[in-house]
């Protein structure tokens, strides 16, 4: 992760906390904002960060976060790496939480298809740490200027995030479009085979109690829109109903794989995007003056490649 060379003026130039968006962009859309924001304010995403995947429903496109699930991100790796996820399966659609898919499963054995609590404890050749909170050292944390309901919200470069100032820790908010590793009853970690994603109100009381390794940047829409599932928490009930996932690649394995972008979290034109989604203008009779960590999603863009 690497900020970018400036392509226009130096508008907006230095960082500040959320609670200073320049007065000029006060009555300014988010939209706006995002559309208007110098190439300094975007941090460019490592290829080898973005998984691809192809499924029956359409294409994916996740960001991993090796910065806060440094195993678990290289377990997930490998497993794409050596094809594991071709020809795996959506496993579980319930609705206003998540859609959750496994990799290709060992030969002889099921795809996973229960709730942890039900089915029989796996027992991992090579169990992961718990990377469900990280130490805060040398991390960069925005607070967020509103209150939160779970601990202090905030961001870290380029993410949803929420700390323990005390405990000098920080992990990742469970929001919408978050990529978290499923796992078996505690202690179990996961190993990357099974992986969600969240389609619903943010499931904050997750937080901590999962290893959340990235986030979707584009594609959750149609897989979103998938049946729900008709089992328990929303499991398929059979081979039938599971749709297929024909492939899953590291963009740094895919020739001409556009570039992506986000939006440094300690700019300027993020904290003026904080406040238009905070109070918005025009539409609202009475703005909100107030926003959960989850609405204020961190933008980011797709870029052709060449462009810096």
């Amino acid at each position: 992760m690497k900020r970018l060379g400036l392509l226009a003026a130096p508008l907006l130039m230095g960082q500040a906390p959320a609670t200073s968006p320049p007065p000029s962009l006060a009555n300014t859309s988010a939209d706006e904002i995002v559309a208007a924001a110098p190439a300094a304010h975007w941090l460019a995403i490592d290829p080898d960060d973005i998984m691809v995947m192809d499924t029956a429903a359409g294409r994916m496109v996740v960001q991993l976060a090796p910065q806060f699930a440094p195993a678990h991100v290289a377990a997930i790796k490998a497993l794409v790496r050596a094809g594991r996820f071709d020809d795996g399966r959506i496993v579980r659609v319930q609705d206003n939480y998540v859609v959750q898919w496994a990799a290709k499963p060992e030969d002889g054995k099921q795809v996973v298809s229960q709730p942890p609590d039900v089915r029989q404890q796996r027992v991992r050749p090579a169990p992961l740490p718990a990377e469900y909170e990280r130490s805060a050292k040398g991390l960069t944390f925005t607070p967020s200027p509103f209150k939160d309901t779970y601990a202090q919200a905030g961001w870290v470069p380029g993410w949803q995030a929420a700390r323990d100032a005390k405990a000098g820790t920080v992990w990742l908010a469970h929001c919408y479009g978050t990529v978290g590793v499923g796992r078996d009853m505690p202690p179990d970690t996961g190993d990357g085979a099974e992986l969600y994603t969240v389609i619903g109100h943010g499931p904050r009381h997750l937080d901590r109690n999962i290893a959340n390794v990235g986030r979707v940047l584009a594609g959750i829409e149609p897989h979103a829109a998938l049946p729900r599932g008709t089992e328990e928490l929303g499991f398929y009930k059979d081979e039938a109903q599971r749709p297929k996932i024909a492939s899953v690649r590291l963009a740094s394995q895919i020739a001409s794989f556009p570039l992506w972008q986000m939006m440094d979290t300690a700019s300027r034109s993020f904290a003026a995007v904080v406040q238009a989604r905070a109070n918005r203008t025009g539409f609202f009779v009475r703005p909100a003056r107030a926003a959960d960590l989850c609405t204020l999603k961190v933008p980011v863009r797709e870029v052709p490649r060449g462009v810096r």
